[in-house]
């Protein structure tokens, strides 16, 4: 197709408008414009076609035969450029809104909270992908990833979804009766990491510890420590939000303790954003929490 002898789209959509309707009023209602952009632009369309495509009959229109003929075409062509709009448009709205977070938030906090949402709005799908890798957003991808940083790479809060503590714990039957007030008793102790991360060594060193030796760390998927530090298999360095109704039983043992040192944030493409995607993530936020030691004893 040679698209330099197409007239503007802008006249072609008038003048099929008018047929349609029969009045420039109502035409001009339906497009949402004046009726003299309406007028306008069927007089350029028929200046680009040297043609008359519409003429007065009393206080009326009337098509030409040239009118008329363009008319049926354009109808025809509009009708089929709607249906594939409306198509792709009920696509994009049936697709499931796609989430990227860790393991660990997606068992521990995220999930409990869906039949919430789910409840809220049934029409809408939800895809959860947990993973502790930077999941990079492309066009028909990831509509929500909720990540985290801590407090030492600070950003803007606004997006916040959950700020808590960061705590090591570790299961009683591990830790019982041990001098476990120095940081660096720690490194006795196997630790439980999630894939992907350096939690441990990261630990260590904010606290200004060089292992004396290698650490002892079992990597897992976040989803499995949770499991894993519940049975003894070793310590972790998690969210006080994942293990508050363990700490208020005794389940676990907290062995130290950053106050809101963690923010889990929503991110999400900075353009062509989904009706869907925004519905989840304005719900998303008005769930957001600070999970602190000092919280609980208020």
């Amino acid at each position: 197709m040679d698209w330099l002898k197409l007239p503007p789209l802008n006249g072609l959509r008038a003048f099929s408008a008018v047929a349609e309707a029969g009045s420039y009023t109502l035409a001009a209602d339906r497009l949402n414009v004046t009726q003299a952009a309406v007028s306008q632009q069927v007089k350029a369309l028929e200046k680009y076609l040297d043609l008359t495509l519409v003429t007065r009959r009393g206080r009326g229109i009337e098509l030409t035969s040239s009118g008329a003929g363009l008319a049926r075409e354009l109808s025809m062509g509009f009708e089929i450029i709607g249906r594939g709009v409306e198509r792709l448009t009920d696509e994009a709205s049936n697709r499931p809104v796609q989430i990227t977070t860790s393991p660990a938030f997606a068992v521990e906090w995220l999930l409990p909270h869906m039949a919430e949402f789910q409840r809220l709005h049934p029409k809408i799908t939800l895809m959860l992908n947990p993973t502790a890798e930077m999941v990079e957003f492309r066009p028909g991808g990831i509509d929500v990833a909720i990540r985290y940083h801590d407090q030492r790479r600070p950003r803007p809060e606004e997006d916040a979804i959950l700020i808590t503590d960061m705590i090591v714990i570790g299961a009683p039957s591990l830790v019982e009766g041990l001098n476990l007030d120095d940081p660096a008793a720690l490194q006795e102790l196997p630790w439980l990491q999630e894939l992907g991360t350096n939690e441990a060594s990261d630990w260590f060193t904010y606290h200004g510890v060089v292992p004396e030796a290698p650490l002892t760390i079992n990597h897992m998927p976040g989803n499995l420590i949770m499991a894993a530090v519940r049975r003894g298999d070793g310590i972790t360095y998690t969210a006080r939000a994942f293990f508050v109704d363990d700490l208020a039983t005794g389940r676990v043992v907290e062995l130290f303790s950053e106050p809101l040192f963690g923010v889990y944030y929503a991110e999400t493409p900075q353009e062509n954003q989904r009706p869907e995607a925004r519905t989840f993530l304005k719900w998303l936020k008005s769930k957001s929490e600070v999970v602190s030691a000092s919280a609980e004893g208020d």
